[in-house]
């Protein structure tokens, strides 16, 4: 887990809350949603690229390159979304010899044209774009498969307007991954972007090992209430969390993590008024927090 905050991080630089005070004075930060995955130890792939990827490379070890070398266990990016907590990390990435990204169709085209990343890398890197198609699984180094999820059609701010097939609505504007090994003994699910917790998606999580879910919000109205204005969490394309723990006792058995949590959660600031009901609650349905660095091995 390379970083396990929504966009803006924790604390936001511009925030003054209580929760983004307590988190400068103490140190206890979250850097934007980022994870590194590996089906081999060897070769490793990112999964989202957030704005703070120099430093989350270099707080984790596996990544480093060889000594006296470039070359570096990074083999690509997966990407969830175009939303820029998820993409701007990707012109990091500039020094890279070459550079793969999957990205589902809508945001591969925005990444090319409303948010021109592709353009941007071409005289720096050699850059290899693919598509990432629900339901076809992508093949990747060192025994990683994974397969896409289409999780919702909440496109970024600078698409609003994208016009023609790809900016139509669509479901695949946010994605998940459902990652294996060749030989099928460990599976994760990785949906940072839960818009709703559907049949296709109670599917995906059904034998998995580890389920890293959309923990934004923690309750439907939890941005209003801190803002004063109508913004709700579903609205947003989140699924907060008091919606979604009902779903795990359902399907007991993987091990649950909450990421992307925004500043405004209580789950992101241990000891504010309301986290440690909410811890309780996460405990009961068999599933915690992520923390920033925290490696898990299936």
């Amino acid at each position: 887990m390379l970083g396990t905050a929504a966009g803006g991080g924790l604390p936001q630089w511009n925030c003054g809350c209580p929760g983004c005070a307590t988190a400068r004075a103490t140190g206890a930060a979250r850097t934007q949603d980022c994870l590194a995955i590996s089906a081999d130890g060897a070769a490793w792939y990112l999964v989202n690229a957030s704005p703070d990827l120099r430093g989350q490379l270099l707080a984790a070890s596996e990544l480093a390159p060889a000594p006296g070398t470039r070359d570096t266990p990074l083999r690509g990016v997966l990407l969830t979304s175009g939303e820029l907590d998820h993409t701007l990390g990707l012109v990091t990435l500039r020094e890279a010899a070459a550079l793969t990204v999957h990205a589902a169709l809508p945001v591969r085209r925005a990444l090319h044209e409303a948010f021109p990343v592709g353009p941007l890398l071409a005289p720096y890197t050699k850059a290899r774009w693919h598509t990432a198609v629900p339901g076809t699984v992508l093949e990747l180094d060192g025994g990683l498969r994974a397969e896409p999820l289409a999780l919702g059609g909440k496109r970024p701010r600078y698409a609003a307007d994208q016009a023609g097939e790809e900016g139509a609505e669509r479901t695949d504007w946010v994605t998940g991954y459902r990652f294996t090994d060749a030989a099928g003994r460990a599976a994760a699910v990785y949906a940072p972007g839960l818009a709703a917790w559907t049949p296709a998606f109670d599917r995906a999580v059904a034998g998995a090992d580890l389920v890293l879910l959309d923990g934004t919000f923690a309750t439907d109205g939890e941005l209003a209430g801190h803002t004063g204005g109508s913004r709700t969490s579903r609205g947003m394309g989140h699924l907060a969390v008091e919606d979604s723990l009902p779903e795990l006792a359902r399907r007991p058995g993987p091990r649950y993590l909450y990421t992307h949590l925004n500043n405004t959660n209580p789950l992101a600031h241990p000891g504010s008024p309301g986290s440690a009901a909410l811890a309780g609650a996460l405990a009961a349905a068999g599933a915690a927090v992520a923390d920033d660095g925290m490696f898990i091995e299936l």
